[in-house]
């Protein structure tokens, strides 16, 4: 909430009476005119890296994602369920995956988990530092804005190896991340309604099967519906 002054000037009883006695400055109004300048930049920068990084804020789990599954073949997709090992070799497995973890706002797991993976191939020392920097600012350190969950201890150990990176330096974390999707993620995955639509089964509590009735099928619940057509 911004912090308004009120500035009150000396009185002016010659002046018309509906002329305005004060004025009202925002705090950035009494700020030299370099920080205001260096302050808008930051957030410039802030509000770039956050769109291009999408937040939680621009996410909601009703909003439609630019991933399509429609060209995804139902074949394809069953042998996601074979193990969360085999999605991730699978381009729209991950793609697919991310979707779903959006809609949970969980997606720094695995984006955390894919730019490990792309920290690993890199072969300049100068890009490994500044990749290194960008992974601690972005998923590590405390209030990062996609601060993954990891213990203390862990993070801690990321820190201390900051100043000289190595290629190893994420891969505790990067091993509790993926346990932490696979355990806890992956299972509620296979039973989404994103996942159900493309390999084309029906979520629980739809599929339909008859007793032995002349009148009624029963549903899962045992919910009772008519049916005209005699058996």
């Amino acid at each position: 909430m911004e912090t308004l002054l009120f500035l009150f000037p000396q009185f002016n009883y010659m002046a018309p009476k509906e002329e305005a006695y004060f004025r009202m400055f925002a705090v950035q109004d009494l700020q030299p005119r370099a920080m205001k300048d260096d302050n808008k930049e930051r957030k410039s920068r802030l509000s770039l890296f956050l769109t291009k990084s999408g937040s939680h804020e621009n996410v909601s789990p009703h909003k439609k994602t630019n991933t399509t599954t429609s060209n995804i073949s139902p074949e394809a997709a069953l042998q996601w369920s074979d193990s969360f090992e085999e999605l991730l070799k699978h381009t729209d497995g991950v793609e697919t995956f991310s979707q779903f973890l959006r809609t949970e706002f969980s997606e720094e797991n695995i984006e955390f988990w894919l730019a490990c993976e792309e920290y690993k191939t890199i072969d300049s020392e100068t890009k490994l530092l500044s990749k290194a920097k960008y992974i601690y600012t972005v998923y590590i350190e405390s209030e990062a804005p996609k601060e993954v969950n990891i213990d203390y201890n862990t993070k801690m150990a990321i820190q201390k190896n900051m100043e000289h990176p190595t290629r190893g330096c994420f891969d505790a974390a990067q091993t509790k991340v993926f346990s932490l999707m696979k355990k806890d993620s992956y299972p509620r995955f296979l039973h989404s309604d994103i996942y159900m639509r493309i390999t084309r089964r029906k979520g629980p509590g739809a599929t339909m099967f008859r007793r032995r009735s002349r009148s009624c099928v029963f549903n899962e619940r045992g919910e009772a519906k008519t049916e005209p057509s005699a058996w």
